[in-house]
């Protein structure tokens, strides 16, 4: 068997009706992972579930709010009810800064509602599979795979987007902290720091050609991301082949930060 067949291997992916979670979701579903897709939005939620089904592959979706503990604990506990465990859980789901409002103008209301999504989201997202997977090892069935999508904004400075760049900053640093606490249960850890990708979040950047004409020269692969450019390395950390790969950080973003 290829060390990248995930049949029999159940995944959560958050904001994965769209953009990057998407991309991934439609690979895990290509090396025969089930999938249980967590967005807020309903209808982009069928919209994803049509596609993901349209593989051939097993997917579910269902509303959840990852900022809200009590919609992510309903969430986990449909996960379990439905597929009976929980092999892999990439966090993904997340907000933009916008990059409109300088530092010294942020309201400390926007400041926590990104944070809440994004850092907070990303720890109640995580304590529920991590506390599913311990206690999976504590019955001899060790192992588990937790995935968190940081950003490159995490490691530049980036202009009135600090907020943003914070909770993904915090976000490596609960990645690596979790590789090393819960490895002796065999859960590896490691987060995906995605460059300029198209998405509904980068939409409206993308269609400015001050942007384009900006940004495009740093990029050595000479174009933005897409999607599915992150469906290799899902598979790779959901599958066995990563099961010794843990605490790191993985640039997908054409060479941006090269150069």
């Amino acid at each position: 068997m290829s060390p990248f067949d995930l049949t029999g291997k159940v995944a959560i992916v958050t904001g994965g009706n769209s953009g990057i979670g998407l991309g991934m979701a439609a690979a895990l579903v290509d090396a025969g992972c089930a999938v249980h897709v967590w967005g807020r939005n309903a209808a982009k939620n069928e919209r994803a579930l049509a596609q993901l089904r349209a593989k051939g592959g097993r997917a579910e979706a269902m509303q959840c709010d990852v900022s809200d503990p009590r919609s992510v604990d309903a969430a986990m506990a449909e996960t379990l009810a439905r597929f009976g465990r929980v092999d892999g859980c990439f966090a993904n789901a997340g907000m933009g800064g916008g990059g409109r409002r300088s530092f010294i103008e942020r309201p400390l209301a926007e400041w926590r509602e990104l944070l809440a999504t994004n850092l907070d989201g990303a720890f109640l997202t995580l304590q529920a599979a991590a506390r599913h997977m311990v206690e999976r090892a504590g019955r001899g069935d060790a192992g588990g795979r937790l995935v968190v999508t940081s950003s490159i904004a995490s490691v530049f400075g980036t202009a009135r987007n600090e907020h943003y760049a914070a909770s993904k900053a915090a976000l490596n640093a609960l990645t690596r902290a979790l590789a090393v606490e819960l490895a002796r249960h065999g859960i590896t850890a490691n987060a995906i720091l995605p460059g300029w990708i198209k998405s509904e979040m980068t939409e409206g950047l993308m269609s400015t050609d001050k942007f384009v004409n900006a940004v495009m020269p740093r990029i050595p692969m000479r174009r933005f991301g897409e999607p599915a450019d992150f469906g290799g390395i899902a598979v790779y950390l959901m599958s066995q082949a990563s099961s010794y790969h843990t605490g790191d950080l993985f640039m997908i973003d054409g060479g941006y930060a090269l150069f």
